[in-house]
């Protein structure tokens, strides 16, 4: 089974979001698309990620295609990225998915199950080798004969290329989070990252 990578302490980003006050132009347009919080606030990942601009303009359209307009429905994409996000460590990840998975039918007991991993009770079979699939990847950077075999049953080949896609790009936000530090939004909490299920009590 794989494990979580461990979450880096750090008492502050090592890369502060840009102030608004410092935003220029370009900055303006560009986060004048990005989606917004509670109060108009825009995310710190959006806020870190735009001091480098050329980079923020392309990536955003690709996150945007496989968080918006992707494929798959939007629990098995949400499955998918919360695995990777504790696979990887990722708090941030966790803490910005954790609503949007609930609200895209994620249950309490499926949180509990990503903490175990794909030989949890509870799994239906395609479940289970999805999370397999999310391990595989952050293992070995493949999936296996076995897994690819029975998602390619229940799955296009265009499906099957964007779960890959899929957790490559949560993948690689998460190496971003988890090195530049960025700091979870107010209004937002890592609820069931700590053990890698939900909190009970």
């Amino acid at each position: 089974m794989s494990q979580p990578h461990e979450s880096a302490e750090q008492t502050q980003p090592r890369v502060m979001p840009l102030p608004e006050e410092h935003w220029d132009t370009r900055t303006r347009t560009l986060l004048a698309t990005a989606a917004r919080d509670f109060g108009g606030r825009i995310p710190n990942i959006f806020t870190t990620l735009v001091r480098h601009p050329d980079l923020y303009e392309h990536f955003m359209p690709f996150g945007g295609q496989l968080l918006r307009s992707g494929r798959l429905p939007g629990r098995l994409r949400e499955l998918l990225i919360l695995r990777t996000s504790r696979n990887t460590g990722a708090r941030y990840e966790w803490g910005r998915h954790f609503p949007l998975a609930k609200a895209a039918g994620v249950t309490d007991a499926d949180i509990d199950r990503l903490a175990e991993g794909p030989e949890a009770h509870g799994w239906t079979e395609l479940e289970r080798h999805l999370v397999r699939a999310a391990d595989e990847l952050n293992g070995q950077a493949r999936l296996s004969d076995a897994t690819w075999e029975v998602l390619a049953e229940h799955f296009t080949d265009a499906e099957l290329i964007e779960i890959v896609m899929l957790v490559g790009q949560y993948h690689m936000v998460a190496f971003f989070l988890n090195t530049i530090g960025v700091e979870l939004d107010p209004g937002f909490d890592s609820t069931g990252f700590a053990e890698g299920g939900r909190t009970h009590g």
